[in-house]
């Protein structure tokens, strides 16, 4: 249906394709948790870009708990619909008050901002 709103949890209609699937990050960053090696060696052997398994790791070790520094991915997608509901609110709040200021110098033209 054009111009339809997704429902709450559907995927944006042009999401980005992830490079690596889910199944490849998981057992790469289980790799690098169970062997010990550097990271960069790791992602050297599996040709995967070394800053790539370095951010996996890192939100790995959050969702795990072991980085309490770090947002973990379920906080990370709470911030994002919170943000994104801000702006929506935002943006009905100043629609809201323009119309407001219209109205009212439509029944009183002498009224001034």
């Amino acid at each position: 249906m054009p111009g339809s709103v997704l429902a709450e949890g559907d995927p944006p209609a042009m999401a980005r394709r992830r490079k690596y699937p889910d199944e490849l990050r998981e057992r790469v960053v289980r790799l690098v948790f169970e062997s010990k090696r550097p990271i960069a060696h790791v992602a050297q052997d599996l040709g995967i870009h070394k800053e790539a398994l370095r951010q996996w790791v890192r939100q790995a070790e959050a969702d795990s708990g072991r980085r309490r520094d770090l947002l973990t991915s379920e906080e990370r997608e709470e911030l994002k619909k919170l943000r994104k509901e801000n702006f929506e609110l935002r943006r009905a709040n100043a629609i809201l008050k323009d119309a407001s200021v219209y109205f009212a110098q439509e029944l009183d033209p002498t009224r001034r901002r």
